[in-house]
């Protein structure tokens, strides 16, 4: 087959019986639509209350906005494919959604990072948490996690680009990922699965490692409480985040262990339908369902019977 440095690809989606189309639409669009809401209500319930304007709800907003991003880069195409049959995408739409997935993905994971060592900060250090987590440097670690991510996105996209694909190729994924390409390309792809396995390396187990630290002190120090009420009381905010990173870390490291060019499976389809969408859109249910702050101030901001009087 002809190599091509701009081919057009055809993304082969969830499924090649049509007739399951519908029902995977109908599912999608309903999740989509949850994650939606779900991710704007809960930027609306932080934005809307001064109370909830501090370095833990902050963070949450930035995750929130990072998840509401994620699900818009995939799920629109999804949808369309499976709306229309229709699965095909260009060579520079697809770069674009390599590109921002990778920068979602990657400041999911320095997020999760960061809101440890938030938790971290506030459980072992209370009396200086304020001196700790100022605005400034939570503006600081959220600004640099957002230059991170896209540098590093940046940095392999632009590699990718100048690999060579063969015609007209089929992807089978629902969205444009970067093990399909380099398992279609026919160039020599051994530097772009080298800074692939590099940059997962450094950014995944250096963010992970700072999480699995951040805990082994608060429980250090919270075994160090003498009583269970104030045991729970200490542990009561990080419940939600460590529900949200075993939920993020088993599923992208279900889908990313193993060599970029490896071939594909079935079995990461699923993976990525978890890590790019069900994840994104369970993260505010989980943060907010558990939090009776968030749900007080939802309930002023959508002006429910009870707002008035309180």
């Amino acid at each position: 087959m002809n190599c091509s440095q701009a081919p057009d690809f055809i993304l082969l989606g969830l499924s090649s019986d049509p007739e399951k189309w519908q029902l995977f639409f109908s599912i999608f669009l309903g999740l989509y639509l949850l994650g939606l809401l779900g991710n704007l209500l809960l930027l609306l319930a932080i934005g809307a209350d001064v109370h909830l304007h501090t370095p833990m709800y902050f963070f949450l907003s930035q995750l929130s906005l990072v998840d509401l991003c994620f699900i818009t880069t995939t799920a629109p195409k999804m949808l369309q494919t499976l709306w229309t049959g229709d699965g095909s995408i260009s060579f520079s739409g697809c770069l674009t959604q390599v590109y921002f997935i990778a920068v979602f993905a990657d400041m999911d994971n320095l997020l999760l990072a960061v809101m440890g060592i938030d938790r971290y900060a506030a459980i072992c250090h209370p009396l200086l948490y304020p001196l700790l987590m100022t605005p400034c440097r939570c503006g600081v670690l959220a600004s640099g996690s957002w230059g991170v991510a896209h540098c590093a996105s940046l940095v392999y996209t632009l590699c990718l680009s100048q690999l060579s694909f063969h015609s007209n190729q089929e992807i089978p994924h629902f969205f444009c990922d970067s093990r399909p390409l380099l398992w279609l390309s026919c160039s020599d792809t051994h530097l772009n699965e080298f800074l692939m396995m590099a940059l997962s390396a450094v950014l995944g187990i250096s963010a992970l490692l700072c999480i699995v630290s951040s805990y082994g002190c608060i429980f250090c120090a919270v075994a160090r409480v003498p009583s269970a009420k104030g045991k729970r009381k200490a542990l009561a905010t990080c419940g939600s985040h460590l529900s949200v990173v075993l939920l993020f870390y088993s599923t992208v490291f279900a889908n990313y262990l193993k060599s970029p060019s490896s071939s594909h499976s079935s079995g990461e389809v699923v993976a990525a339908v978890m890590y790019t969408l069900i994840t994104p859109t369970l993260n505010p249910f989980i943060y907010s369902l558990r939090n009776k702050d968030v749900k007080s101030s939802l309930r002023r901001t959508l002006n429910m019977e009870k707002g008035p009087q309180d």
